[in-house]
């Protein structure tokens, strides 16, 4: 009887004459048997209370349910044992009426959406009131919130809802995107198209005058060398052009057989002049320059010219 163990995590009170005198903390005492005796068991240890759901009317007159836990430490064992009759039935009542008072103030929406803000006020609501009592509340957390049946369906519909708006702007802004990305590209084809027409118009432009550039030389090559030989320059270039119309008769693959008009064959009758023409052109006689006229269907009076032009009807 005079001696007592106490148990880790555990202070016992020791009473004399049944007057708290002071607590026996974790180890071996000697107590006076008869006179001294062991009032309390008080644990030391933090500990979980686990408060029973409530069913509680927010500030917009929605009926929830709560599961809440809380989380405490006593710190003195005399005042936890003589302050308060029955100390886990003072905190879950304290916690409980405080948690009403908490979430009634608040409308449905921030109940389910601040939790962290309930437990803080709870938190510090319920331990300053357990503060004379030697407990130290550590921590209040609520589990659960349930809201009505007919509000749940109500919140997944709002839910759906939501999700279909944000879905349907989200195909708007893409389609808008995608819409302005084409109207660019569009653009910007017009714009490369159009440079590219220009580019080719200036292109052209430089070509034909490039092409005049080059036809006015020729031009003024052929009048310098008028100028220089005369009747035979010309009748050169006469009788040139004669025999390239003459030889395109004689390109097409069917033709066997070739049929001079009369007027081709006065025509022809002019090119017996050609090998004439040349011989004066390259090789002229000194002091003998003679110059022929060409009248139409009138042959050169050359030998050799007149036996190589065909007669009106020969083929």
């Amino acid at each position: 009887m005079a001696v007592r163990v106490v148990k880790q995590g555990f202070v016992y009170t020791i009473e004399r004459f049944g007057k708290f005198t002071k607590s026996a903390e974790p180890g071996l005492h000697i107590i006076t048997p008869f006179i001294d005796r062991i009032g309390q068991k008080v644990n030391m240890m933090e500990q979980v209370l686990d408060i029973p759901g409530q069913e509680i009317i927010t500030a917009d007159n929605a009926m929830v349910g709560v599961d809440a836990v809380v989380f405490f430490q006593v710190l003195d064992a005399g005042k936890a044992a003589y302050e308060v009759a029955n100390l886990y039935q003072a905190i879950m009542a304290l916690t409980t009426t405080n948690l009403r008072t908490v979430m009634g103030s608040m409308d449905l929406d921030e109940t389910l959406s601040k939790r962290d803000e309930i437990n803080a006020r709870l938190l510090a609501v319920v331990d300053h009131a357990t503060s004379p009592w030697g407990v130290k509340i550590t921590r209040v957390e609520i589990k659960d919130i349930r809201p009505p049946h007919d509000i749940s369906e109500a919140m997944a519909r709002q839910m759906k809802a939501e999700r279909l708006k944000r879905a349907e702007i989200l195909e708007a802004e893409g389609d808008k995107t995608s819409s302005i990305l084409r109207a660019e590209g569009r653009k910007q084809s017009a714009i490369l198209e159009a440079e590219g027409k220009r580019e080719a118009a200036f292109r052209d432009a430089e070509a034909r005058e490039r092409s005049a550039e080059a036809e006015a030389r020729a031009t003024q090559m052929v009048s310098d060398a008028i100028a220089a030989s005369g009747n035979q320059a010309i009748n050169y270039f006469i009788a040139q052009e004669y025999t390239k119309a003459v030889g395109k008769f004689a390109e097409s693959p069917n033709a066997k057989t070739i049929l001079f008009p009369v007027e081709a064959t006065q025509l022809i009758g002019s090119l017996g002049g050609i090998g004439e023409l040349v011989r004066d052109a390259i090789q002229p006689a000194d002091g003998d320059v003679t110059t022929r006229p060409a009248r139409t269907g009138q042959p050169l009076p050359d030998s050799r010219s007149r036996a190589s032009v065909p007669r009106s009807g020969d083929s």
